[in-house]
């Protein structure tokens, strides 16, 4: 089995907001399998958030609770174990911190969890799951919600926020339990899934941004030149001058697993 993960701020002057980790073996009748968790802390605006936490506090918090639960309670699918993580990170600042507000701290979030005989994968949010056949078929799994949201209505923080966690809008894990239910879940049989990769957006952006290759060849580039690589390759395209509509440069965090 070879795992890689990487990740690196999109400025080094700020903390990196991404999360990500990997657990084996997963609990269970066998002791085998393995679990990983990517997280896309979000970023807000320099405005009131209604909580004193960072970002980076969250999604450790968040972050950590997931790759516990999900390793050590094969009992619970994923979206109990994100539903329980929430409600565990919530109770951790609910004293001190308006949970309610709009802004309170947030990330997207990647799952997978593996066994002798399953897959199982969780996505929520724009961050991104694939998963490579045996035949070395590419299929994505990706929860577009907010690519269905109109592009006007994400020029500014303010519109953006009307749509965020909303129905007809996107989701985000923050502090309601109940949003797990939104997430994009299934399972695939551990015999059709030879490698996998989990990213957040800062990387994704090599396909959906930069466009310099499709999902199969992001792969290839994964199994070539590693995690490391493909943020590099990021970073030399960001360079290049393409402005992303919020920033040039992102975090990101990507973990590459061939089972």
């Amino acid at each position: 089995m070879r795992i890689e993960l990487a990740t690196a701020p999109g400025d080094p002057e700020r903390p990196n907001e991404d999360w990500t980790s990997v657990a084996l073996p997963a609990a269970g009748p066998t002791g085998q399998g393995g679990t990983l968790v990517v997280l896309d802390g979000v970023t807000p605006p320099p405005s009131e958030t209604g909580c004193v936490h960072s970002v980076p506090w969250f999604t450790a918090r968040l972050g950590g609770a997931l790759i516990e639960l999900s390793g050590s309670r094969p009992d619970l699918t994923l979206a109990e174990v994100l539903a329980a993580a929430i409600s565990r990170t919530a109770d951790a600042h609910r004293s001190t911190c308006d949970l309610s507000h709009v802004r309170t701290p947030q990330a997207t979030v990647v799952m997978v969890r593996w066994g002798a005989a399953t897959v199982e994968h969780l996505v929520l949010s724009d961050s991104a799951l694939l998963l490579e056949g045996a035949d070395g078929a590419v299929r994505a799994v990706l929860d577009d919600r907010l690519d269905r949201v109109p592009r006007e209505a994400l020029r500014s923080h303010a519109t953006a926020d009307v749509h965020r966690n909303a129905e007809g809008g996107f989701f985000t894990a923050a502090a309601d339990p109940a949003v797990a239910g939104r997430a994009v879940v299934g399972e695939t049989p551990r015999g059709e899934v030879r490698a996998l990769a989990a990213m957040t957006d800062g990387v994704t952006r090599w396909v959906d941004t930069f466009g310099a290759g499709d999902w199969t060849e992001c792969m290839g580039v994964l199994r070539k030149e590693g995690a490391q690589g493909l943020i590099d390759r990021v970073r030399e395209l960001e360079r290049g001058g393409v402005v992303d509509r919020w920033k040039r440069h992102d975090d990101a965090a990507v973990v590459y697993a061939e089972l």
